[in-house]
């Protein structure tokens, strides 16, 4: 395996070398594709050019033919119209899989000469997701991002040997472009093209492969269950993880399964990656990246990964040792005032999850004719089992009396939001937005839909029952039943697609309830419409046993 620098890699090789597989792309086709597009981009004069694509083996001749070519990229965190809004006027030409954007294909032209990249004149705009405040746009020359895949390969190289490179996360951001593209293209090491956000995905791209490793989110490392081939994943020769902490439980669960941490990569877009570490609770820096606390003990950093001379000012409070690792205090931007007095929400979030009955949680402010906290919660196991049999009010009562330990009554949440799990975004994120959604929000009367399937006229879901349904208030306060009748809605509402037209509600027939629907409980919904009798017929089942079923009498609405 030969390391090419990250300007070298528009030169021909001696040697054929694999890039990615289905299809397969080699090196030499690389290079071709990337110099055919550069002609085109020089050919339509474009200077600026938007990039989002989710094929990563595109996505590497996208960005070499714009470096070749002289173009700015522009990669934006997604392709939502108000995003497309904010950086409408800084680019000449969007390139995606979206409708109506440019294809790469289309673009090619006759090819340019081989050259090298230039490192200080090629330069990227990555887009943070805008998780602390309003999405900004960060600009790096290319030269930053290839002093960070020389450290990557001098720190993780030789572990890695020829392992294939297989990537839950989305190539959009820093840590998924380094990890996922540019670093295997530089050390030679093929890569999978396509995200694979569930663990069953990256357990079947892996069995594919004698070496391969893990370039994965806390999302997903916090999903992967008992029922894997963990025997086989266990050939895995390194684990990375970034976007966020990985809970120390899950971290050690897979020290268990893998006999190997996972190794935590701490970084940013800003700043590029500034530490690891492996199974501690310190960080140790990166070679070359220098930390010192402010006046107010946040981070400062001085990294070969930024300009010359630049100091970046980070948002985490620190506390160095004397051998220079380093433990995370929180953020300081996540420090807020209620009734003038200083809350802060990272530590409210760790008192919070010190709880049995908390696995993750997420505070906002809630800025109404008072301001407050809310809180967005996920629960254990144990913490859904006492949802259950307790009910949310007891639940709540509980987890504010522990809470109340580690602060003023002011700064306890009044309002709470019981989810499956936090909504990240493709970085890993759960942006300001989100979480002000999902807080200013009611509590909802739906489902959530898993999985949705249609065959021979049967439509079938698989279900989860929110454990925030605003029903179970008073369905029963301690012990919270799904209803009967939201059962019947449910199954009318998802039928849309097999009744077509509106219809109205008539009447029941051989309706059965055999089994109590609770909170979290994941149901599988099977429909099917009779348009003679106008007749829809539902049948829930939870693990394999019924729960309910029965006919419901439609009749179109303008009857």
């Amino acid at each position: 395996m030969k390391w090419i620098n990250l300007e070298h890699l528009l030169r021909p090789l001696d040697a054929p070398r694999a890039v990615t597989l289905e299809p397969a792309l080699d090196h030499a086709e690389l290079c071709r594709q990337a110099l055919q597009l550069a002609g085109g981009l020089r050919q339509r004069g474009v200077q600026r050019l938007a990039v989002y694509l989710e094929d990563a083996g595109e996505l590497a001749v996208a960005l070499l033919g714009a470096w070749r070519a002289g173009v700015q990229v522009l990669m934006p965190a997604d392709l939502q119209a108000q995003t497309r809004e904010r950086w409408h006027e800084q680019v000449d030409l969007w390139l995606s899989d979206a409708p109506g954007d440019c294809d790469l294909q289309a673009l090619f032209a006759e090819a340019l000469p081989v050259q090298e990249l230039d490192l200080d004149r090629c330069t990227i705009s990555l887009c943070t997701s805008g998780s602390s405040g309003e999405p900004k746009r960060i600009d790096k020359q290319l030269r930053q991002l290839a002093n960070e895949v020389t450290a990557l390969e001098q720190l993780w190289g030789r572990d890695l040997d020829n392992a294939w490179i297989i990537g839950s996360v989305a190539t959009q951001h820093i840590y998924g472009l380094l990890f996922r593209v540019l670093w295997p293209l530089c050390s030679g090491r093929g890569f999978t093209r396509r995200q694979l956000p569930f663990p069953e995905d990256l357990q079947r791209a892996s069995r594919q492969h004698s070496q391969f490793a893990w370039v994965a989110s806390p999302a997903l490392l916090k999903r992967m269950s008992d029922n894997l081939d963990w025997p086989a994943l266990s050939h895995v020769r390194r684990v990375f993880s970034s976007g966020g902490a990985l809970p120390l439980n899950a971290a050690q669960a897979l020290r268990q399964r893998l006999g190997q941490w996972p190794m935590e990569i701490l970084g940013s877009s800003e700043t590029g990656g500034i530490a690891w570490r492996e199974g501690d609770n310190l960080w140790q820096p990166f070679a070359g990246v220098e930390l010192t606390p402010d006046a107010q003990g946040t981070m400062r950093i001085i990294s070969p990964y930024l300009q010359p001379g630049q100091v970046e000012q980070g948002a985490d409070a620190i506390e160095i040792e004397k051998d220079g690792r380093f433990r995370l205090l929180g953020r300081v931007d996540r420090i807020v005032k209620l009734e003038e007095k200083r809350v802060s929400l990272p530590m409210l979030e760790k008192a919070l999850c010190s709880h049995a009955w908390v696995a993750e949680v997420r505070l906002g402010m809630i800025e109404e004719r008072r301001a407050s906290l809310g809180a967005l919660l996920v629960l254990t196991p144990s913490g859904m089992h006492a949802l259950r049999n307790l009910g949310r009010r007891t639940l709540l009562e509980t987890l504010r009396q522990h809470l109340a330990q580690h602060c003023e009554t002011l700064a306890l949440p009044r309002r709470w939001r019981l989810l499956r799990q936090l909504p990240l975004n493709t970085q890993g994120k759960l942006t300001q937005a989100a979480l002000q959604d999902l807080l200013q929000a009611p509590r909802g009367m739906a489902p959530e839909v898993l999985d949705e399937t249609c065959e021979d006229g049967q439509l079938r879901m698989r279900l989860c029952v929110p454990a925030d349904l605003a029903c179970f208030t008073g369905h029963f306060p301690k012990t919270p039943v799904l209803p009967g009748v939201v059962q019947i809605d449910w199954a009318i509402a998802l039928a849309a697609p097999l009744i077509g037209a509106q219809q109205r509600f008539v009447g029941m027939e051989v309706l059965k309830f055999q089994q109590l629907v609770r909170p979290g409980d994941t149901l599988d919904l099977t429909l099917r419409f009779d348009h003679e009798r106008n007749k829809l017929y539902f049948t829930y089942t939870c693990a394999g046993r019924a729960c309910s079923s029965g006919r419901i009498v439609l009749e179109a609405a303008s009857a």
